[in-house]
């Protein structure tokens, strides 16, 4: 399961820095994480870095959003995509490439 963050949040901006992948921002009222970014840390850590630092434990798991290690692995891959050509292939992310109508824009 990804993550969420409950309105028990105080805003003390110490989770969104600790996470490897970008998934968490601020919302209209309290932070908020993105389940298409949030591997609860799988591939990076072995606990959810997020919750680790949370003074006021508001981080929780989204059933909403249940995934399996397997599917956090799977989206860690994608999202840690690495060039093997390039600087040694030493977890340097790539882009998501454009689709090519994307590219061209709509006509």
């Amino acid at each position: 399961m990804s993550l969420k963050i409950t309105e028990l949040c105080v805003n003390c901006d110490v989770c969104e820095p600790v996470c490897p992948n970008a998934a968490i921002s601020l919302g209209a009222e309290f932070y908020e994480i993105a389940p298409q970014r949030c591997t609860e840390c799988v591939g990076h850590y072995d606990t959810p870095q997020c919750v680790e630092v949370c003074p006021v434990e508001c981080i929780i798991t989204d059933p909403q959003h249940p995934e399996s290690r397997d599917q956090l692995l799977a989206k860690f891959d994608v999202l840690t995509r690495t060039d093997v050509h390039e600087k040694g292939g030493h977890g340097l992310p790539l882009p998501i490439p454009a689709r090519k109508d994307d590219a061209q824009g709509e006509t």
